[in-house]
């Protein structure tokens, strides 16, 4: 048996107007080749509308007369206004400057005294002679212990048990005597024993030696002699390169200019076509009437998780359409973003169908 449910949450206000308290599917109503774990729910499919382009008449052709007003153009002629003439123009002299040398101070020689130069040199002083020293090493002892012999090893007889095969009455007839030998008796004891005698020995103390640094003289001090070059001054003065003259100058004549309009096409009066004006207008034809058709497959109640709402959420803000806050609610805003986002990719309306998801780009 095939499980209905479709989504309580997002059947939206579009829902009403189909699922009404007094209508019960008939059999013969329910989705074909449904899959067992999948839920089922009727769409509204929107409207299809195109767009239908055309030219709608304004204003019928006409003919107007139209005044053509004459043209004009413009001669220039030149006019004299005064005659050539001439006049002499001063020429002033050229000078031209000039840059020379000249002593100031006559060359010399001066003394100046150079001074030593030192160097640091460090060397090693002794401070302590080196010596030896004698040390009395003690004599080393160590401990021996030793085995002293108390008495000698001897042997005695001691009385053993009756001899069973003997024939006599008497019983001292019938005992056992045994030979036991005695061991010899030691003592242990301990004493000092020299191992190595006192001897003497030799340290050898070093020297010490201390470094001590002092200055010596590498360049003594000297005087040398300097050259002091002869002091020179430069001095700029004007010197004559062209004397004053008097030159001759043409004045041209002046010309004065004359323009004036003459007719060059007179007036005339033309008749002029005007074109039929047209207005391209842009309406919307209905091509398919929608409404709720064909079951769609949408989510199970089960699997519309806060982390699906949120998911539809952000895929909606994505592209551009407003569901309000990331709440992980299907309120208001959510489902009018929703509705909106179908309507205007032409999905199935009115709940939360697979191939909404798809565009979305919201898996299962």
């Amino acid at each position: 048996m095939i499980k209905i449910r479709p989504f309580k949450t997002v059947f939206f206000v579009l829902a009403a107007f189909v699922f009404s308290a007094s209508t019960v599917f008939a059999q013969e109503d329910l989705p074909p080749n449904a899959e067992p774990g999948k839920c089922y729910a009727k769409c509204m499919i929107p409207d299809k509308y195109k767009t239908v382009t055309e030219q709608v008449l304004v204003k019928e052709a006409s003919k107007k007369l139209q005044v053509i007003p004459a043209t004009y153009e413009t001669e220039t002629e030149q006019v004299l206004a005064k005659e050539e003439a001439k006049k002499l123009i001063p020429v002033p002299a050229v000078y031209e400057t000039q840059t020379e040398q000249i002593m100031v101070k006559e060359p010399s020689t001066r003394l100046e005294y150079v001074p030593a130069v030192y160097e640091t040199v460090t060397e090693q002083v002794l401070e302590t002679e080196g010596y030896t020293k004698k040390t009395t090493v003690p004599p080393v002892y160590e401990t021996v212990t030793e085995q002293m012999l108390v008495a000698e090893k001897t042997t005695r007889w001691e009385k053993g048990k009756k001899d069973p095969n003997c024939l006599s009455d008497n019983p001292d007839d019938c005992r056992v005597m045994c030979l036991v030998e005695v061991p010899a008796v030691y003592k242990t004891i301990t004493k000092q024993v020299l191992k190595t005698p006192a001897t003497v020995k030799e340290d050898v103390i070093p020297a010490k030696y201390g470094t001590v640094t002092r200055k010596v003289v590498q360049t003594p001090a000297t005087v040398r002699t300097i050259e002091i070059p002869a002091e020179y001054k430069t001095i700029t003065k004007q010197v004559l390169s062209s004397p004053a003259t008097v030159r001759e100058e043409v004045i041209p004549a002046e010309y004065r200019t004359l323009t004036k309009r003459v007719i060059s096409k007179d007036e005339e009066v033309v008749e002029i076509e005007i074109p039929a004006e047209y207005e391209t207008i842009t309406k919307t034809v209905l091509l398919e009437k929608g409404g709720f058709t064909e079951w769609k497959e949408v989510l199970c109640d089960a699997e519309v998780t806060t982390a699906k709402i949120i998911q539809i959420q952000k895929a909606l803000r994505e592209r551009g359409y407003d569901p309000g806050p990331l709440d992980n609610k299907m309120g208001p805003r959510t489902r009018a973003a929703l509705v909106k986002f179908q309507k205007d990719n032409n999905l199935p309306v009115g709940n939360l169908n697979m191939e909404t998801l798809r565009v979305l780009g919201v898996g299962r």
